[in-house]
């Protein structure tokens, strides 16, 4: 079996990245991780990836004179790595629509609401504003409007009297890590295509 390479750009902690990482050590998943990218030096998911002997990068928009100067450095690094499919952990940047429509098909994130509900920041406050009673995390492919691509997995996380953000957040984190390697290996193993 050729195990599909991934590359991971994270912005933070990469929790994500980790649940990825760790499923990926499975001698049948389709796909192994083999560098991870962050937009800032400073993430602690950067120093996790390195302590499991992958391939690490980071550079900071603020260095390019665009946003597509920094993009074309990034895809650069990826390919360098000769990835297949990129996931998004937790990376704090709009991409352009060039950069989304290059790893078209082939560029997955996890957005921690039911989409096409709550595109965007601060879903589970506006979750609850709404007095919303089910909430949750769903894996898509990434096109260039925000939030806008294909669905793959999604998973409902009952709202709770007395949730926070916090507390949501963190009952919707469980499931992230449980959709987002099984979604991965579906597009892995070629059981889903974008098209």
């Amino acid at each position: 079996m050729s195990r599909k390479r991934v590359g991971i750009l994270i912005s933070g902690r990469g929790s994500n990245m980790q649940a990825l990482i760790e499923a990926a050590k499975a001698a049948d998943y389709p796909a192994e991780i083999v560098g991870v990218f962050s937009n800032r030096a400073a993430a602690p998911g950067l120093a996790l990836a390195a302590s499991q002997g992958l391939a690490t990068g980071s550079l900071a928009q603020s260095q390019f004179p665009s946003r597509e100067a920094f993009e074309d450095v990034m895809t650069r690094i990826l390919e360098s790595w000769e990835v297949d499919i990129v996931c998004l952990a937790g990376f704090m940047r709009i991409l352009t629509p060039e950069f989304t429509l290059h790893w078209a098909g082939r560029m997955i994130n996890i957005h921690p609401s039911l989409l096409p509900l709550y595109k965007g920041l601060d879903t589970h406050a506006r979750a609850l504003a709404d007095g919303a009673t089910v909430h949750g995390c769903t894996v898509h492919f990434v096109t260039p409007g925000l939030d806008e691509g294909a669905s793959i997995l999604a998973a409902e996380v009952p709202v709770l009297p007395g949730d926070t953000p916090d507390t949501l957040a963190a009952r919707i984190l469980v499931e992230e890590h449980r959709i987002y390697p099984e979604a991965l290996r579906m597009l892995a193993s070629g059981e889903i295509s974008a098209h």
